[in-house]
Parts: structure tokens; sequence; C-alpha cells
């Protein structure tokens, strides 16, 4: 008997310490954003009329039936599930279980130019992020005229506007700055040219 209670103790603790989705989707893709053009199956269990494969809009958005246009663009696969849940639950279905899983994934590119070896269009991998020395390398790493001082890196804001920040990655390379800066898709990168 007291074995049975150790072995359940040590289930239900060990099933309580694993996180929500844990068998379901690894760690990168658990932080996965979604992006405009990702393919997405929608299932609510026992409502078939209810699937759909839809693609997300440039906006962020996605249509589906009963509930319309929702936004989604830029939240993880858990967020989603959980407000398309809410939707159904709020005025169609009692208690819905919703699964959303990426069909295809949008593709997302960052433009490298300036002082690199290889300059151009540098290609995430489909579930992974990616940081600014990752694309940097990727683009044949600085030249020998590369001034490493004054990176700048523009990103288009999800309201149209462009925000440009000027970053020394040579302190990223020495491990002194704190900021990874983790990169968004369509993000163009200048590697300027050392003034001698």
């Amino acid at each position: 008997m007291k074995i049975r209670m150790k072995a359940f103790l040590f289930l239900t603790l060990f099933f309580a310490a694993v996180p929500h989705g844990a068998g379901q989707i690894s760690d990168k893709a658990g932080n996965y954003r979604l992006n405009p053009s990702d393919l997405l199956r929608v299932e609510v269990f026992q409502e078939p009329d209810l699937f759909r494969e839809v693609r997300v809009a440039q906006d962020g958005s996605i249509l589906l039936p009963l509930i319309g246009k929702i936004y989604i663009g830029g939240k993880s696969i858990f967020d989603a599930e959980r407000l398309i849940t809410e939707l159904y639950n709020r005025d169609y279905l009692v208690n819905p279980q919703i699964n959303v899983t990426i069909v295809e994934y949008a593709l997302r590119r960052v433009n490298v130019i300036g002082q690199v070896n290889n300059p151009g269009i540098v290609v995430f991998p489909p579930e992974e992020e990616m940081v600014l020395l990752e694309a940097i390398s990727l683009a044949g790493g600085f030249n020998r005229l590369a001034d490493k001082r004054k990176v700048s890196l523009t990103r288009t804001l999800f309201n149209g506007n462009t925000e440009t920040f000027t970053i020394d990655t040579s302190k990223l390379i020495a491990g002194d700055d704190a900021m990874r800066w983790d990169l968004q898709k369509d993000d163009v990168i200048f590697i300027p040219e050392r003034v001698f």
C-alpha cells in the first residue's frame, strides 16, 4: 500500500511539473509567434463543420465560422487557442476544445547589407527565432572594412512606421551587452564602412 501511495504521489508531482503542451511542441516552437502568411489548421473537437485551414492575413487576422475575424498575429499558438476558445465559449459552444496547428510556416527573412562577406537575404529556420549576430554570421560575417560599433537595424512596425536602432555589435560579441536583439520578419541590417 505504501509503495502504491508513493508511486501515486510521484506521478502526481511529475505531471504537475510538466508545462502545458510539453508533449505537443518543442520549446522553440512554443516560443514561436504567429506571422502573416502562416497557414493554420483550426479544429474544434466534435464540431467537424467548424474545421478550417486558414492563412494569417497581412494584418494578423484570420476568419473563422461564427466568430468572424480575429487578430492572432504576434501571438503564440497557446494564446491563439485560448482566444478562439473564449470567443466560441462566449456565445456559441459549451466548453469548446480548440486545437490550432501550423501547417506551413511563412517565409521569414531579413536583409543583411553593407560590409559583410555575402550581403543579401537571410532566411529564418521555419520554427525558430534568429538573433542579430546569427544573421550577420549567415551573411558571411563582417568583412575587414566593417564598423562593428555602428550597425543599424531598421524594423517596420505593425502600424506601418519604421524604427531604426544603432547597435554596437562589438559589445555583443564580447558578451557585455545584455540585449540579444531578436530579429523580426523583414528587418534590414546595415553594416557601415569604418572611417579611417
